[in-house]
């Protein structure tokens, strides 16, 4: 009965991604870049950054699952930076909650090309997975009475509703920092859970690496606009999936701009996605349209995120990094 139960549990975190794949995901993955790639860790315009996001989904197959990513990055300004982040993910009505934080260290001293504009950044990223259900949230077959039609306590006793594993992963990024330039590539490419953290509530098994490549190209048409097409494939055990992407950004004002996007999340949803920036912060905001086959049984299992960052500068943003990475 424990491992049935363990079983839905971990069934309900995964989602409609497929058994092996046990990691949230996000449609706005280029504002949380810790969970897309380390190596993005730092690459900006400023002193330092921070980041949240919440994600809301499933809320018509049972409680609805929630998610929530926060992170900070630090520029050393001598070819380190550093950064921190945090998810926490609540899913089902069995409280199973699944809390990650991690430690970025990026590398970003490897230039080449005309004036080193071409650049490859190179990061580790270490820290913890905490797994933890309420049992007291479970009803179990043995507490029904059917004399009385009501429910008793349960004879069902777990040694363990807690767990805490160490993880670590690796992440690699080239991207072309070449100021005023109309095309600037990037690509980038992250493996996770390289350590296998152990999932302690079921007998020898492991975390499958979660490898996650990403590109795409920043196009500059005008002073005012630009159009970012880019890729996401991710691949975790036997669950695969794949994004593709597009987003505007338009010059309002001097110190604003307004952001238009769409992506398509293959055999999954189809996101649209808006949003603005203000002096140093940006607001955005996406809503998941589900076509899968279970999206079509249950009548619609839409979802919707919302974010904000804010970039702490003391000095005026320079052209040469306005665009260094695909992330807002």
């Amino acid at each position: 009965m424990k491992r049935i139960v363990i079983g839905i549990l971990m069934v309900l975190a995964l989602g409609n991604r497929g058994l092996a794949q046990v990691d949230p995901h996000f449609t706005q993955y280029y504002v949380h870049t810790s969970w897309l790639n380390p190596a993005l860790t730092g690459l900006f315009d400023g002193d330092y950054r921070v980041s949240a996001i919440y994600r809301n989904q499933w809320g018509n197959v049972a409680s609805p699952f929630s998610t929530i990513g926060a992170a900070a990055e630090l520029p050393t300004g001598n070819n380190i930076n550093l950064g921190l982040n945090l998810i926490t993910q609540k899913a089902g009505d069995g409280g199973y909650t699944y809390t990650t934080g991690y430690g970025n260290f990026n590398y970003t001293g490897v230039r080449f090309g005309a004036q080193e504009y071409q650049r490859i950044a190179m990061a580790i990223q270490a820290g913890f997975i905490q797994r933890r259900f309420n049992p007291s949230k479970l009803v179990f077959s043995d507490q029904w009475n059917p004399a009385t039609g009501t429910l008793q306590p349960t004879g069902e006793v777990f040694n363990k509703t807690s767990s805490v594993n160490f993880d670590a992963g690796a992440g690699i990024l080239y991207y072309d920092a070449t100021p005023n330039k109309k095309a600037n590539l990037f690509a980038g490419f992250f493996a996770s859970h390289i350590t296998g953290p152990e999932n302690e509530f079921i007998d020898n098994e492991k975390m499958p690496v979660r490898y996650t490549a990403h590109a795409g190209v920043r196009l500059t048409l005008s002073e005012t606009v630009s159009l970012t097409p880019n890729a996401m494939y991710l691949s975790q055990g036997t669950a695969q999936e794949k994004m593709l992407g597009l987003y505007a950004q338009l010059r309002a004002a001097a110190s604003s701009d307004v952001l238009l996007g769409v992506n398509y999340r293959m055999d999954d949803a189809i996101a649209a996605h808006a949003g603005f920036t203000y002096n140093n912060f940006v607001f955005s905001a996406s809503y998941d349209i589900n076509t899968s086959d279970l999206g079509k049984m249950v009548r619609g299992t839409n979802s919707f995120e919302l974010s904000i960052s804010y970039t702490g500068r003391k000095k005026l943003k320079t052209p040469e990094v306005e665009f260094v990475c695909p992330r807002l």
